[in-house]
Order: structure tokens, then C-alpha cells, then sequence
């Protein structure tokens, strides 16, 4: 068997995930070489993703790469990528889902969110919108970087607590900093979060798509984040826009949980609709469609008037 060539961010939790994928590979007798590579997202930190303005600030290289056919697939974490992929990208796997929601650390174990004056990092504007929402007394500053960076930022005292994906505080090794877990059903994570996206260009050699498409893809995760991302396309929303949308597996069913806030938290519209498991596509892009009937179409225009 040749060996697949995976390209990926150079973080320490991106090269987790590649490591991840490349041990799933193994297993199947594949031989794996790690590429990797610094995106804008990586070298542009005094701004938040939402400010720099491009919509692939952490996989534009890796999808360079791939059209240079110097990288077989790439890696990413399936909430990085765009709602639509630009031509002639695919994806064609999802791991595993990790648990999704959002966890707050601290290195002050008692922190109360409703004090006044709490200064929490974060960048994206989805979590902004959803702490400003529950808790407007709080401050929040623009923490980025790789999550190590991140935590030194905070023990420098930048921000007294963040807001994060449990799934990278976990692989990272942090756990012990986590004072809170927020429930997925009152802070809904983005969409694909908690799993790995495996991206590539049609003419991929069919024995290679093969076998990361038995090794690697998890068919319950494909079929729930593939109707999380038409939600996002639906709304034409990526990392600027705070939505969000959440699906979960009850039996032969999948509940979804998608909304859209104003960027100052004040304006909230959120649904839940649950269908059968083979309808999980269309199902995200109906319920996008309601919440934009809602009152979702307002919330986004402002939105963009906002950020423009």
C-alpha cells in the first residue's frame, strides 16, 4: 500500500487529530506521513477569525496543497471548515464525534459568571453572543492562539476564565482547569465540533478514498454534522455569524438544536425539530429556512451591516 500523505495545521491539538486519523489509517496497514502546515488563522493572533476576512483562515494552505497533489488529505477540525467548500474541494470523512459541548476553565475554581465585571476570553462570536445573552454584566476580551498560548494568556491575567470545546481541553490535557460544563441544550456548540473532517479533491486515488472512508468515517457523525453544515449553508453563515446547530442521535431519530443570536445577545431565535435519521439532511436545511422566517433573515442582515 502507498503511503498517505496527511496535511494539517501545526498546533499540538491539530497534530493530535492527525496523529488520530493517521493511527485509524494504521490499522488498515496504511503507511502515514504528517505535513504540516501554518495557516492565516495561525500567524494572524491580535484580531478575532471573524475580523480577518477570509473564510478559510485555517485550511486556504492545506487546500493549496492539495491542488499542488503534495498532500494526499487534509486534516481538520470539522467546525474550521467553510459551510460551502470552494470547488473543487470534498469531504469524505467524519471520526467519531468527541463529547461537543462547551467547557469554561479557570484557574479560579469558584468563579461566578453572574458577578459583575468577569473578564472571559474568547473569539468567537457565537460564544460572545450566547455569554452577553445569559450573563450581560460580563466582560469579554479576544483570547486566540494555540490552547497552550491561550492559557498562558490567562494565567498572565488577561481574562479571568475561558470559554472552549471540551473536546480540545480534553485531548490537550487540561482537564483539570475545567469549573464548568455548559449544557448543550442552553449553549448549543457550532456546527461539526468535536469531530475531525477529512477533506480532499476528486481525483484522489479511489483505493485511498476507500480505505478512509471504512477506516476513518463514523456514519453516525457523518450523517449528523452533514445536516448541522447544510443548516449552516442555508443561513450563509460561517465563523462571523453567531448560529449554531446541534444534532443529536435519540434511537432511529435525530434532534436538532439551531438558532441565531444578534451579535449583542439581545435577540435570540432557536428551534427544535426531531426527524427520522435518514432525513437529518433536509432536515437542516428546513429548519434554517424557519428560523430565517422567524425573524432569523433580520438578526443576519444586521449582522453583516454590523461587520461590513
Amino acid at each position: 500500500m502507498k503511503t498517505i500523505r496527511i496535511g494539517t495545521r501545526a498546533s499540538q491539538l491539530a497534530l493530535w487529530q492527525a496523529d488520530h486519523v493517521g493511527s485509524l489509517l494504521k490499522k488498515g496497514g496504511w503507511a502515514v506521513e504528517i505535513i504540516p502546515f501554518t495557516t492565516q488563522g495561525d500567524r494572524i493572533l491580535d484580531v478575532s477569525i471573524s475580523k480577518i476576512g477570509s473564510k478559510g483562515v485555517f485550511t486556504e494552505e492545506i487546500e493549496k496543497a492539495l491542488l499542488e497533489r503534495t498532500i494526499d488529505i487534509g486534516v481538520h477540525s470539522a467546525k474550521d471548515l467553510q459551510s460551502s467548500l470552494p470547488f473543487p474541494f470534498e469531504i469524505i470523512a467524519f471520526t467519531e464525534r468527541e463529547m461537543p459541548h462547551d467547557v469554561l476553565v479557570s484557574a479560579k475554581p469558584h468563579l461566578d459568571l453572574n458577578q459583575k465585571g468577569v473578564v472571559i476570553g474568547t473569539s468567537a462570536t457565537r460564544r460572545i453572543a450566547l455569554l452577553r445573552h445569559y450573563f450581560p454584566d460580563i466582560k469579554v476580551t479576544t483570547i486566540r492562539g494555540n490552547l497552550q498560548t491561550r492559557f498562558r494568556k490567562m494565567e498572565e491575567g488577561q481574562c479571568d476564565a475561558m470559554m472552549l470545546a471540551y473536546a480540545g481541553v480534553y485531548r490537550m490535557g487540561f482537564d483539570d482547569k475545567i469549573i464548568h460544563h455548559f449544557d448543550t441544550k442552553l449553549y448549543p456548540p457550532p456546527v461539526g465540533q468535536g469531530a475531525i473532517a477529512i477533506e480532499v479533491i476528486p481525483d484522489l486515488d479511489p483505493e485511498v478514498r476507500k480505505g478512509i472512508q471504512d477506516l476513518v468515517n463514523h456514519e453516525d457523525t457523518w450523517v449528523r454534522i452533514s445536516g448541522e453544515r447544510e443548516f449552516l449553508k442555508t443561513l450563509d453563515g460561517g465563523c462571523s455569524i453567531p448560529a449554531y446547530c446541534f444534532a443529536e442521535k435519540s434511537g432511529k431519530k435525530i434532534v436538532f438544536h439551531g438558532g441565531i443570536l444578534s451579535l449583542d445577545g439581545k435577540e435570540h431565535i432557536t428551534l427544535t425539530e426531531e426527524v427520522h435519521f435518514n432525513e437529518a439532511v433536509n432536515a437542516g436545511r428546513h429548519l434554517a429556512e424557519k428560523i430565517l422566517d422567524l425573524g432569523g433573515l433580520k438578526i443576519l442582515k444586521g449582522i453583516k451591516s454590523g461587520l461590513a
